[in-house]
């Protein structure tokens, strides 16, 4: 498109999806192909798509170097909304609901709601999609659902999520995700006896998966049991046979590699969320932030002798008492892993003995959450002392699972909220990322972009304001040395083109 063309579609009637792209790396093919798709699917003649290069067009001049698509919304000549990053899902989304606003506009008169400047708009939804909101609805029910990697790999997720929606799921939260060999061993533990477990764990973190939550329309009775009908048997030719329109059916190729995942039961359900979204709340949790309990975790150990006998029957207690299993996993510790954990209990008389027995098999570390966690695992678990929990507290975990002969008592909770996140941190060692806010960002809304990640549950570790030399922006993106757009990416960070122009970035971990 050139400015001449760019002048026709402000002048246009119905809606214009404008694909603003940059010359080194051209209009997404995948984008590109899913405009045509949803334009075949609508048939609309209100309905129009273009692609624009920012760097030949002047009124675009604000959208030019960004490494992402940008997609501007025009409607009667005017900007009603602007989405930043290829998310096929939201996309769709905002192009129907877009389209319904401007057809009521054209018909009855409505007012155009205008967007004065796509920027705030265009970050707000970005970091939205980068957190895959993390607020989950209360009303809402939910399941969790992963497009696993062997249908990533061939291209089918943006298929497979357009069905979804068809289908009348609705998509709360969506993240694209690579699964470390740990993370897939974790989520999978309930797998550990099958025999598939390792191929399962080595297939899982072989590739992207797109992570989903989703819910549906209001009168759904069991939003988990329509999706397990909807993608069909685990099993591909039983889902062949007896369900050959569900997903496995039509884009699984072996029981392994079957497509895609979905939640067995609810309890299920929260564990998957949690282990995904550790920092999720729902709508009641967030609107209840002030009250005295609020939404905490703590950690909960099991210790080697009723790990091996009492496993199941704690667990389902533990469920039984309104708790999430956010994170598990089993754990030898060394004699000096048990010292750094008990540091404070090195010179009690019943180290020895606590030693002895955190040493002897695998211990079940657990991640629990609830409101008021902390004092409510501890409340279950009764006195510390076994004499005293028999005597006061028959009914209490540590009465119920106590080892005869055994001095020790067999259930670990945090004593406080600061305990648990230090304990937490010793056997799920909190993982960091690094994030940027760019020069065209940072200098209006580097506050607000802060704010929103810190609302969203992310902790700032660390965070410094510079001003990149093209040594260190080269440094930076090295791994993008013998892409076609290094040399404009190294020239945007640094801002070597104007240096008048705002050129500070602000680094810091989270």
């Amino acid at each position: 498109m050139n400015q001449e063309q760019w002048e026709e579609i402000l002048t246009t009637k119905g809606l214009t999806v404008v694909d603003v792209y940059q010359q080194w790396c051209g209009p997404c093919r995948a984008v590109v192909s899913l405009l045509r798709k949803i334009k075949n699917e609508l048939s609309d003649d209100l309905l129009h798509f273009a692609t624009a290069e920012a760097d030949s067009i002047d009124a675009l001049e604000k959208y030019r170097g960004k490494c992402e698509p940008t997609f501007l919304f025009f409607g009667g000549g005017e900007l009603v909304a602007v989405l930043r990053g290829a998310n096929a899902p939201m996309l769709q989304r905002m192009i129907v609901e877009e389209l319904v606003k401007e057809k009521l506009v054209m018909e009855k008169g409505s007012g155009r709601k205008v967007v004065s400047s796509g920027t705030i708009i265009s970050i707000m939804i970005a970091i939205q999609t980068l957190l895959c909101f993390r607020v989950v609805p209360a009303s809402k029910a939910y399941t969790v659902a992963i497009i696993k990697p062997d249908a990533v790999a061939h291209g089918k997720a943006n298929e497979i999520i357009m069905k979804i929606q068809d289908a009348g799921f609705e998509i709360l939260a969506h993240e694209e995700r690579t699964l470390t060999e740990t993370e897939a061993r974790d989520f999978y533990q309930h797998k550990a006896a099958e025999a598939c477990f390792e191929d399962l764990v080595q297939f899982m973190s072989s590739g992207p998966s797109y992570i989903l939550v989703l819910s549906q329309i209001e009168g759904t009775a069991n939003i988990i049991s329509a999706w397990r009908e909807f993608i069909g048997p685990a099993d591909i030719e039983e889902a062949r046979r007896e369900k050959p329109e569900s997903l496995r059916a039509q884009y699984g190729t072996e029981t392994l590699f079957n497509a895609v995942h979905g939640s067995a039961d609810s309890d299920q359900a929260n564990r998957e969320l949690a282990f995904f979204f550790p920092n999720f709340r729902t709508a009641s949790d967030a609107e209840q932030d002030g009250e005295e309990e609020r939404v905490e975790r703590t950690l909960a150990l099991i210790r080697p002798d009723v790990a091996r006998e009492n496993r199941d029957e704690i667990l389902a207690q533990i469920h039984k008492s309104g708790f999430t299993v956010a994170l598990q996993k089993e754990v030898m510790l060394t004699e000096e892993q048990v010292k750094q954990f008990y540091f404070q209990h090195v010179d009690k008389d019943y180290f020895p003995a606590l030693m002895r027995n955190m040493t002897s098999g695998p211990v079940l570390a657990l991640a629990l959450v609830r409101k008021g966690a902390v004092h409510h695992w501890k409340n279950i678990l009764g006195p510390p002392d076994l004499h005293k929990a028999k005597e006061e507290d028959p009914e209490c975990l540590r009465a119920k699972f106590a080892v005869e002969n055994e001095p020790i008592n067999q259930l670990h909770g945090s004593a406080n909220p600061e305990e648990a996140e230090r304990e937490l941190n010793f056997f799920f060692p909190q993982q960091r990322t690094l994030a940027v806010i760019k020069p065209d960002a940072l200098e209006e809304h580097r506050d607000t972009i802060l704010e929103e990640i810190q609302g969203r549950g992310f902790t700032v570790a660390q965070l410094k304001e510079t001003l990149l030399s093209r040594e260190m922006a080269e440094e930076f993106y090295k791994e993008q040395r013998e892409k076609p757009f290094f040399t404009q990416l190294v020239d945007f960070m640094c801002r070597l083109n104007n240096p008048n122009k705002f050129c500070r970035s602000t680094f810091f971990y989270i």
